[in-house]
């Protein structure tokens, strides 16, 4: 990767939002943490500078991250999803947005209905947006522990091959594999899986369940 895009986090500080952000900002990535309170997301934004020793990461309120940003991940609360998606659509044109959506219950998670939360996104986003799905299946605490190794795979869905492409490119930087899945209804199954992981960890006294695709060479 020739030049690292700056990364902007809407939902940013939150769990899988900070967690991301610690992986991204080692790796070198200028990181913007959105959130709907600038507060909360300068103060976010202070404690990891302080904790990880790098000056990559700032905070903004959304619409500002959403502008300051190359490439944006949406890591909301299911609950907020379209609000933050209508909330943020025009400044979201031009850009390439992976939502990192997952539509579970608890405490009985069950895989969702169709349409995806992706292609939902899109749908109401229009095609000024590339939007790409990814992250469902990975447990924000697994990017949180920066000691430890990051085993899942990501299964990647985007209509358009090429932003995917860019957004597989940032997760093997991030040392993981990551592997184009189909376009954005293939994510509601990915989504699915998702539901599938936390009932193994229920069932299974199984930690932060991932998926792992073999048979290659």
């Amino acid at each position: 990767m020739e030049k690292k895009p700056v990364i902007s986090i809407i939902g940013g500080t939150g769990n899988l939002g900070t967690g991301l952000a610690k992986r991204l900002a080692v790796k070198g990535y200028k990181v913007i943490l959105g959130s709907r309170s600038e507060e909360k997301a300068e103060k976010s934004a202070a404690e990891l500078k302080r904790a990880l020793g790098v000056d990559l990461i700032r905070g903004m309120p959304n619409p500002e991250a959403v502008r300051g940003g190359d490439l944006i991940i949406l890591t909301v609360v299911q609950s907020a999803h379209e609000a933050a998606l209508k909330s943020l659509k025009e400044d979201l044109q031009g850009k390439i947005l992976v939502d990192a959506t997952a539509r579970i219950k608890f405490p009985n998670p069950k895989p969702p209905q169709p349409p995806s939360a992706s292609r939902r996104a899109q749908t109401l986003l229009g095609e000024g947006v590339r939007v790409v799905a990814a992250f469902q299946n990975v447990a924000a605490q697994s990017f949180a522990d920066l000691e430890k190794e990051l085993e899942s795979d990501v299964l990647v869905c985007a209509d358009d091959q090429e932003a995917a492409r860019q957004v597989i490119d940032i997760i093997e930087d991030l040392g993981m594999q990551a592997y184009y899945a189909g376009d954005l209804d293939a994510a509601n199954t990915v989504e699915g899986l998702t539901a599938l992981l936390v009932n193994i960890n229920k069932f299974n006294d199984i930690q932060h369940a991932s998926i792992q695709v073999t048979g290659g060479e």
